[in-house]
């Protein structure tokens, strides 16, 4: 079972919320909402604490509550209300005996949702998570293409532009700062070179990674921005 991640601890990864929705490229405003008034609101009342803390003023997440916000706003966009979202949350936490199911493999294999109630589908049996019918509909699945999992199937890395490209955020090292696999570099570093108009072949040699490495870290600053 992984603990309530409501304080910064090596190995789960410190996030501000502006660091969350940079990766997850989603408004700041966005992100904000949903971690004061649903993680820290309803969810944390469960548990009578807070998922997030502050850090010199800044409010952080744990790397697994990156990852449930990006499945909650994207059930959220896809129709469904927030109060199922967090029954759907409630139950399979239960379930599961955790405090972060939308981090574990077989929920982002499984979740489906008809735009209006969220379904969870358990070896042969599709299950409503709100008692309503069964519906069919996968939705997380290009998510799902993005993550490692590790202990018990819990998420472990993210791979934000998908695995084809190099950049990889992974809560055990560089306090799960986006870097570039394999190199440690951060992809602000070769976004520095080139924003001063180090040519990419110039910049791949001096850092021995490939080019096409260089070339992610650049796409990915810019995307950021």
């Amino acid at each position: 079972m992984i603990a309530f991640e409501n304080k910064p601890q090596i190995g789960q990864g410190i996030y501000t919320l502006r660091d969350a929705a940079t990766i997850l490229h989603l408004p700041y405003a966005k992100v904000h909402r949903y971690v004061t008034k649903y993680w820290d609101g309803q969810l944390g009342e469960e548990f009578q604490s807070q998922y997030s803390w502050l850090i010199d003023g800044s409010r952080a997440v744990s790397f697994h509550t990156v990852v449930e916000l990006y499945v909650m706003i994207q059930l959220a966009e896809k129709g469904v209300k927030t109060a199922e979202v967090l029954k759907a949350h409630k139950k399979l936490g239960e379930f599961y005996n955790t405090h972060f199911p939308f981090a574990q493999k077989q929920v982002l294999q499984e979740i489906k949702t008809d735009g209006k109630l969220i379904y969870w589908k358990n070896g042969s049996d599709v299950i409503s998570l709100n008692g309503s019918d069964q519906f069919n509909l996968d939705i997380i699945s290009v998510f799902f293409k993005k993550l490692d999992f590790g202990e018990e199937d819990v998420v472990s890395k993210l791979w934000p532009m998908g695995k084809e490209h190099a950049i990889v955020i992974d809560p055990s090292r560089k306090f799960g700062h986006p870097i570039i696999e394999g190199k440690n570099i951060y992809p602000e570093t070769i976004f520095g070179h080139f924003q001063a108009g180090d040519p990419v072949p110039y910049i791949a040699h001096i850092y021995q990674m490939k080019e096409k490495e260089a070339e992610d870290a650049i796409a990915f600053c810019k995307n950021a921005a």
